[in-house]
């Protein structure tokens, strides 16, 4: 954006909204296409600032859901998920970094360390690209999420501004209710995210009811004790008066314990929130738990008055499943 309005300087004012337009509501993939704005602009545009996004795109087989493996103009990779819930409801499950610093013993994406953070550009850029794919299908993206590869928190200033930009009337106009972002509990992020007066949903990958356990599967559990996180998260609440989501990847005979289901019930005992159950797609490491250890699990939260949910697999069969998503080399 800021390229462009170093083009459009000369322009008269109201050719950025026409630009706009053309991006973000057309979803046009090339200038020529941009038929309000001169030749000669398009022209200079397809030069300096082409929208072509150079990606390859794979389909699971229920068709349900699409991932993309993006390559940035430096030559690293991202991948990027769409999960098709219903016709009224497309989410993009958007990256925030290339790799992630954090090395979370069930994600696949922790093993390939931290490379370089995204811009908010290259953000922006994962939704355009299945805005276009959803367009020819006569549909659109209703939902954002932040849950792929990297810590949003880790790259704070550019994801915000990613999120204006996708909310922006102007730009693809989502709803700000729409948007969901998930931390593993960076609690000076949750503290200054409270303060931003976005309805933005608040997700935290949470994962165990004990220290010691969140420890071994999350190491940076050792910087942010979940003392002190669930400390940020109150006064999160305090100040948005929002609910939060607790995600939690169901491990077995790791995490699914009844005994550790009474634990969470009481870790979370007098907060407005929802505990996510995560069923758990293998990367190698663990082992997913056995519906029945779920089923017992969820039965438990609810006895004890805890909102739960149960999320869906998504994209196992491509790899674009929870915790999968990481860049592998071919050959």
């Amino acid at each position: 954006m800021e390229d462009l309005q170093l083009i459009l300087k000369k322009e008269p004012k109201y050719r950025l909204k026409q630009v706009k337009e053309a991006v973000y509501r057309d979803l046009i993939g090339n200038w020529d296409f941009a038929l309000t704005l001169p030749l000669s602009l398009r022209k200079q545009l397809n030069e300096k600032l082409p929208l072509e996004i150079k990606a390859e795109i794979f389909d699971s087989r229920d068709q349900k859901t699409t991932k993309a493996l993006i390559e940035l103009q430096d030559g690293n990779k991202i991948e990027t998920v769409l999960m098709r819930y219903s016709e009224k409801r497309n989410t993009v499950c958007v990256s925030s970094q290339v790799g992630c610093p954090l090395s979370c013993t069930f994600c696949a994406t922790g093993k390939m360390g931290l490379i370089r953070n995204l811009t908010a550009d290259e953000i922006v850029n994962q939704v355009l690209l299945f805005g276009r794919i959803m367009k020819k299908e006569e549909d659109k993206v209703t939902n954002i999420v932040f849950m792929g590869m990297g810590e949003p928190f880790l790259n704070y200033d550019e994801v915000i501004k990613a999120i204006k930009i996708l909310h922006d009337p102007e730009g693809m106009n989502l709803g700000i209710r729409h948007f969901s972002l998930s931390t593993s509990g960076i609690t000076e992020g949750i503290e200054k995210f409270a303060l931003e007066k976005m309805e933005v949903n608040l997700a935290i990958s949470l994962h165990s009811p004990t220290q010691e356990l969140r420890e071994k599967l999350m190491p940076i559990a050792k910087k942010y004790h979940l003392t002190e996180l669930f400390k940020a998260i109150q006064s999160y609440q305090k100040i948005t008066r929002r609910k939060v989501m607790f995600e939690y990847l169901m491990l077995q005979d790791l995490n699914d314990s009844m005994d550790q289901a009474l634990q969470l019930s009481k870790l979370l005992r007098g907060l407005s929130c929802m505990v996510n159950l995560i069923p758990y797609n293998e990367t190698g490491v663990y082992k997913a738990s056995s519906t029945q250890a779920i089923n017992n699990f969820r039965r438990i939260l609810e006895d004890n008055y805890i909102e739960v949910a149960q999320r869906y697999r998504f994209g196992e069969d491509i790899k674009a499943a929870c915790g999968q998503l990481a860049i592998r080399k071919k050959g």
